[in-house]
């Protein structure tokens, strides 16, 4: 890292207009849960907003609002010039989800679930959805299990591409579920390889896949089209990146050399206070890709 340079500023847009930048510019994202549960919505995008971020991820933030609350809350976010890239309601627990992708049994259940957050995401004006594989079943063979993902995975993809959204594939480290079915991030990947369908893509994230073996760039090189989202934490402890041992720089660059424009969500546990640690995230990623516009 070039620790002479100077870092510029991204003005934020204003509501309504699109954030300026190359076709290939990092778009960066927080993952609102991070900030505190306890604190109002509207707050937790102020806050975002302040560290310079213009979009945001849920997590069942929503569950339980009337269509005025959804109202008050896209009036917040337009605002701010905030976006929502991304929700992910159908979990019950960290890598845990409430139907299981990979069950037939409960195919009708997991599929219910997607036309719920589809439900959602049109409200949200959000076009992401993140699901899980499903844990191992007793019983029932590992063939048939993987089949029965792909298969409920490829028909999830299709309802997504009925409102132009994509279904996302969060591969998970076996230390925080240990009966998970995609048991790396190269499993996630070939997962959504079998499924192929174009709206279902693999969130890839970094603290997870680091946590099951590495190979972090080597995984981006070979699955970049397959990627739809990418997660950053640090090993260990889920904490900002520069607190552990992946070396979020260089894959901040190999991420722009590739072409990828997807969303790139800060989903880490800040260690001081929360604006200024988002906002030192920020700046760094933007110091790593040679002051390329972050959008």
């Amino acid at each position: 890292m070039d620790r002479g340079a100077t870092i510029e500023p991204t003005p934020a847009p204003r509501t309504g207009e699109a954030p300026a930048g190359p076709a290939h510019a990092l778009r960066l994202s927080v993952m609102l849960w991070t900030l505190g549960r306890e604190l109002p919505f509207a707050r937790r995008l102020e806050m975002v907003a302040e560290a310079g971020y213009r979009s945001v991820e849920l997590v069942g933030e929503y569950t339980g609002w009337s269509d005025d609350d959804f109202r008050r809350a896209n009036g917040k976010r337009r605002q701010l010039g905030i976006t929502v890239d991304c929700v992910a309601s159908a979990m019950i627990a960290p890598g845990r989800a409430r139907h299981n992708a990979s069950d037939p049994r409960q195919r009708d259940e997991f599929l219910d679930d997607v036309r719920a957050d589809l439900r959602t995401m049109e409200k949200l004006d959000c076009s992401g959805m993140i699901v899980m594989a499903g844990d191992l079943v007793p019983g029932l063979s590992p063939r048939a299990q993987y089949d029965t993902c792909v298969e409920i995975l490829r028909r999830a993809g299709e309802l997504a591409e009925a409102q132009g959204a994509t279904v996302l594939l969060e591969n998970v480290d076996l230390e925080e579920n240990p009966s998970y079915l995609a048991r790396s991030a190269a499993e996630a990947f070939q997962i959504v390889a079998d499924v192929d369908h174009p709206h279902v893509q693999v969130c890839y994230d970094l603290y997870h896949a680091q946590v099951s073996g590495g190979n972090l760039i080597a995984n981006l090189e070979r699955h970049t089209d397959r990627v739809g989202k990418i997660h950053v934490s640090d090993v260990p402890g889920q904490h900002e990146p520069g607190t552990g041992e992946i070396n979020f720089p260089n894959i901040y660059r190999k991420i722009t050399e590739l072409g990828y424009d997807g969303y790139v969500a800060m989903e880490f546990l800040p260690t001081g206070d929360p604006v200024a640690t988002l906002a030192r995230a920020r700046e760094a990623a933007v110091r790593s890709v040679n002051h390329q516009a972050v959008r």
